[in-house]
């Protein structure tokens, strides 16, 4: 029983910036990743960045060097920072976390970055 709930979402210029975050809530017994994931209009959901057990993350090579994913382990927290936003950015945000063996998803929040 662990519910992800996302926040951050929302409208932005090309260039801005953005702060995604997830809080798991429930049952968590031990987590061994977090990460995000997005699905653009029209598209595959694709990865994005994910953060695991001793701080290691991954990055999509579109987002290196603009996005940088971060925990607040005692919040159970992942959150996505995400600079020098594109259009192609532009899309519906998930977080997702594996607890204990077993992956959770958010509930999504959309991202668009448009003039």
């Amino acid at each position: 029983q662990v519910q992800l709930v996302e926040s951050g979402g929302g409208l932005v210029q090309p260039g801005g910036s953005l702060r995604l975050s997830c809080a798991a809530r429930g049952n968590i017994l031990s987590i061994y990743a977090m990460g995000w994931y997005r699905q653009p209009p029209g598209k595959q959901r694709e990865f994005v960045a994910t953060i695991i057990t001793g701080g290691s993350t991954n990055y999509v090579d579109s987002v290196k060097g603009r996005f940088t994913i971060s925990t607040d382990n005692a919040k159970n927290t992942v959150h996505l920072q995400m600079n020098s936003l594109k259009p192609e950015d532009t899309a519906v945000y998930y977080c997702n976390v594996v607890n204990s063996g077993t992956i959770y998803w958010g509930q999504g929040t959309q991202v668009t970055v448009s003039s």
